[in-house]
């Protein structure tokens, strides 16, 4: 249907602050806490009931590097963020240190924004933006009472998906040539696992996966198997299965993927109970209230970070950060081709040796017409390949934390996102823990 309605109602303005951050995944948190703790008031809205978008609420059960082997990267609050994590942990932990027990990561980043005094509430939905002339005024927000306004002198879109970007007018891109985007994955927490037992077998579960394929186990034969990883004594966490085709920015898309992907657990299940050691007991406890989302809008900022740069190692005078995982672009179908291409790219030709590392321009935090919004997380200015590297959570905590300290920037100085000098921004960032090796 084309028909449209008009609908007008007068709304409370709630709050009144000097930072808005959209969207409270690992690099929204890092924008908020950076900047409430410049001394800036900020209000933070989550769409969902915990902190943490991908690595709680989707299940996400590790992270990828935080380090390139020689050097911690996401220095800062993402040295912050896993220090506290592997204290929640305890001690003696058997866990790996980039696991994540989503409880405990939930508990951290409560405790961390409680404490820097930042402004926030779960299940509220940012819905719209007021915006004239490339300049935000307003986001408009939902919650279980009803629409609000919130006013803020610099916005930050956190969201992921780049929507309060997007609806301000920011210019994007969405996948390859032909609009295919990496797929989707509904992660799953698993119980009763005999870990030791598993890591005692040593079983490769990428001959397994083939085995079940000629057996005729699953319904999608998707020799892609990032596979499970403990994140408790007796329980793993489960990267598996592949969301084909997912659009993150499209309700009926998730829709149609959450019942799919609910649907073929099961399958996941009795493979893992009939072809890998440790897993004979092995019952799904849940899966994620997020899907989680690898790829969706790309927003176009005063540079595109692109392959070139990570194959050159580039390195930028407005540098915030440097990061270096390899390009990870899941295979847009299940075939053992485009796997075949995936493997060659991740093991080989667009990974890096230790110590080796790209820089992060500040100017991709900054989309094109639009003077008091900053960009952070996996929506940030790149190109595909690019994205396949820095959308993982340490690099969203490094362009997260930066964008929270340029937004406080720029209300201490009572100008916009590109109206100070970038060297005090890096000065500061240098100051808060930030990895800048080539400030000179």
């Amino acid at each position: 249907m084309s028909e449209h309605i008009t609908y007008t109602r007068a709304i409370p303005l709630r709050h009144d602050v000097d930072v808005f951050v959209a969207g409270g995944g690992p690099a929204g948190v890092a924008a908020a806490l950076t900047a409430a703790r410049q001394g800036r008031s900020v209000f933070l809205a989550e769409a969902h009931t915990c902190f943490g978008g991908m690595g709680t609420a989707a299940m996400v059960p590790v992270f990828m590097t935080f380090s390139d082997g020689v050097n911690f990267l996401a220095a800062g609050i993402g040295r912050e963020v896993l220090a506290a994590l592997t204290a929640a942990k305890g001690a003696h932990s058997p866990l790996p240190a980039n696991a994540i027990p989503a409880e405990l990561l939930k508990r951290v980043y409560d405790r961390l924004l409680v404490a820097a005094g930042v402004q926030f509430s779960f299940q509220t939905t940012v819905l719209d933006v007021v915006a004239t002339a490339g300049h935000l005024e307003q986001a408009v927000c939902w919650g279980k009472s009803g629409l609000f306004a919130v006013r803020a002198r610099m916005f930050i879109d956190g969201t992921g998906d780049g929507d309060l970007a997007a609806w301000a007018g920011a210019p994007f891109e969405k996948g390859d040539a032909d609009g295919n985007l990496m797929p989707g994955t509904l992660c799953s927490l698993w119980a009763d696992v005999d870990v030791a037992a598993w890591r005692a077998a040593g079983v490769n579960v990428q001959e397994l996966l083939y085995k079940a394929f000629k057996d005729g186990h699953f319904t999608v034969n998707d020799p892609h198997h990032p596979g499970m990883w403990p994140v408790g004594r007796h329980v793993t966490g489960g990267n598996i299965g592949h969301a084909f085709g997912l659009d993150s920015t499209d309700e009926r898309s998730l829709t149609r993927h959450f019942v799919e992907a609910r649907a073929r657990l099961p399958e996941f299940e009795s493979f893992y109970r009939s072809y890998v050691p440790g897993f004979a007991n092995l019952e799904l406890v849940g899966s994620g209230a997020l899907m989680g989302v690898r790829e969706s809008r790309r927003i176009l900022g005063d540079y595109v970070l692109n392959v070139e740069d990570f194959r050159t190692r580039a390195v930028f005078a407005d540098e915030i950060g440097r990061y270096c995982y390899p390009v990870d672009i899941h295979p847009s179908r299940p075939d053992p081709e485009h796997y075949a291409r995936f493997e060659k790219e991740f093991r080989e030709t667009l990974r890096y040796e230790p110590g080796e590392s790209y820089g992060i321009p500040y100017r991709v935090l900054t989309p094109r017409g639009l003077d008091n919004l900053l960009v952070a997380g996996r929506c940030v200015s790149t190109d595909r390949a690019i994205q396949g590297s820095l959308r993982v959570m340490p690099g969203c905590y490094i362009t997260g934390q930066a964008a929270g300290m340029a937004a406080a920037l720029a209300v201490e100085g009572k100008t916009d996102s590109r109206g100070f000098p970038v060297r005090n921004l890096l000065l500061r960032l240098q100051e808060s823990g930030a990895f800048l090796p080539n400030l000179g």
